[in-house]
């Protein structure tokens, strides 16, 4: 008799663990929610040239998290924020979510004109991380784009998801047309 408890609890645990890992389609994540089984949903991470030619198609705000590979909070970032179900579900409904490695060598060709890697020390940088960051490059930053490419915000360092979805909610309701972030996080803040 325990052992088939035992047996049974495993392979429930099992299931749950599986399924984090896996990509499930709507219908199956639905079926799995009906019977009482949580599914945490990923961020859909777009390229810059991805999110561009969404973009073309359906207007959203977008959402750039500025990284590098040897970033130790940009990793903590990724695994205890972007990885938090209410912030996932608010970038993948809200934004086209981008990965924008500070230190890629590729170009990135973007409203005719081609950013490039700049060699400097012992690393370099994107010009196109330069620019959105207006050349304070740390590391995560987040910057949040309007429909039109403008950017509405730049948030450096790490958060966690309470605190980062204040981000989210500022540019995703449109705060940002009526009031400054300080004055937002003054009368929305706990």
């Amino acid at each position: 008799m325990n052992n088939k408890v035992f047996s049974l609890a495993t392979l429930f645990a099992s299931t749950l663990l599986f399924t984090s890992f896996i990509n499930i389609n709507s219908n199956e994540a639905s079926k799995l929610k009906e019977r009482g089984l949580a599914v945490a949903a990923k961020v859909k991470w777009y390229t810059w040239e991805e999110a561009v030619e969404a973009s073309a198609n359906e207007k959203r705000k977008i959402f750039v998290d500025v990284y590098t590979d040897w970033c130790g909070w940009c990793k903590r970032m990724d695994k205890a924020t972007f990885n938090d179900p209410s912030i996932s579900k608010y970038l993948n409904d809200d934004f086209y979510a981008v990965k924008l490695n500070a230190e890629q060598r590729a170009d990135i060709n973007f409203k005719g004109h081609v950013f490039k890697f700049v060699s400097s020390g012992r690393r370099g940088y994107h010009q196109l991380a330069y620019e959105l960051l207006n050349g304070r490059m740390s590391y995560p930053t987040v910057v949040v784009l309007n429909e039109n490419f403008e950017r509405i915000l730049i948030s450096p360092g790490f958060q966690k998801p309470k605190d980062f979805e204040y981000v989210l909610k500022f540019a995703a309701e449109d705060h940002y047309k009526k009031t400054t972030w300080q004055n937002f996080l003054a009368e929305n803040k706990e």
